[in-house]
């Protein structure tokens, strides 16, 4: 069964090459706005309010460009919030954001609503992600899952499951010998409101759930949470407790949290998830992470468009690395910065 490595490393290499969506690119020149730096320490003639909303994922990065962008532009305020890709596509869609982090491309539907609503956006890549399986730091029966043992622990079967050794038997059936221990299956996790749940289930449950005729779903009986503090909490104060984060998250909490290692298929090497192991795509749960910026409100507002330009100079360079994400190549940075170029 061929698994999400190579379909990753495909999205990646096509993703970072999206420009404008949902209405093609302007003909609008490329003002922007210069950096401290690059303007001389200078700060930014500009005023008025910014409200980014989305991924909890993203946040980190949204808020981290934010606090640098204000070293530029005082008189700017920059509102971050992070209620989850699709709760803040919601927002974005019925024009109440400048801007939606997202930890997952807009979906075909989110997309019909926003051109329902006449909102135009350029998709821009930011970082890349590892999404990272966790437990407790004290749980020393678990080191490495392969996507069979997730599945068995996760998917749609798994309903029901209340010990770890429940999934013992379907990830036997998909050929995994990993022994599960017999303990409390406690599992904090992403909902369904989530961008990470959605790569979660796209990347790792998906495919074992088509081929095994069920619907392509986790299962619903555990702690769902939006804010990925709560679940890091959680998980950290139950020994058998299980889960999945951002990899910033979870490694900002390695005194609570156990990164496990992942193998993409029964029977393959365990790759721990590390900034050079997501970068490469090695890790098997990596995943690109977006802005989506709505054209109309960069006509509107006039901090918008040297915000952006702020996030795609500075923001990529220095910010996703200072908020434990893993930095784009110069590649993919080049990519980003000619979508921002062509919007």
């Amino acid at each position: 069964m061929k698994k999400s490595t190579a379909k990753f490393l495909s999205l990646i290499m096509a993703l970072s090459l999206a420009a404008a969506a949902c209405g093609g690119s302007d003909s609008e020149a490329d003002t922007g706005a210069e950096s401290t730096d690059e303007a001389g320490g200078e700060s930014l003639d500009i005023s008025g309010e910014i409200f980014i909303t989305g991924s909890s994922t993203v946040e980190p990065i949204s808020i981290r460009v934010a606090e640098s962008f204000e070293d530029v532009a005082p008189d700017v305020i920059v509102d971050v919030e992070g209620p989850g890709t699709g709760d803040g596509f919601v927002k974005f869609c019925a024009g109440e954001a400048d801007i939606s982090d997202a930890s997952r491309a807009i979906k075909e539907e989110e997309a019909a609503a926003c051109a329902e609503a006449g909102i135009e956006y350029v998709e821009l890549q930011v970082a890349i992600d590892g999404l990272s399986v966790v437990t407790s730091v004290e749980n020393d029966a678990v080191s490495c899952l392969n996507f069979a043992d997730l599945y068995a622990l996760t998917g749609p079967e798994a309903e029901g499951f209340s010990n770890w050794s429940d999934a013992a038997a379907i990830a036997g059936e998909l050929g995994s010998a990993t022994e599960f221990p017999d303990a409390e299956l406690l599992i904090t996790a992403p909902g369904a409101e989530s961008g990470t749940y959605d790569s979660f289930v796209e990347l790792v449950i998906g495919e074992y759930a088509e081929d095994r005729g069920q619907e392509e779903t986790s299962r619903t009986d555990y702690s769902s949470a939006a804010d990925d503090n709560t679940i890091v909490t959680n998980i950290g104060a139950n020994p058998t407790s299980f889960g999945w984060v951002g990899f910033a998250f979870a490694d900002l909490n390695r005194d609570s949290l156990k990164l496990l290692s992942v193998a993409p298929e029964a029977g393959a090497d365990c790759v721990d998830p590390t900034p050079e192991t997501i970068a490469s795509g090695e890790y098997p749960i990596s995943r690109p992470l977006f802005i989506y910026v709505n054209k109309s409100a960069l006509a509107d507002n006039p901090a918008l468009e040297p915000f952006v330009e702020h996030y795609v100079t500075v923001g990529l360079d220095e910010s996703a690395a200072e908020a434990d994400y893993v930095e784009l190549d110069d590649t993919a940075k080049e990519a980003t910065r000619a979508a921002w170029a062509a919007r």
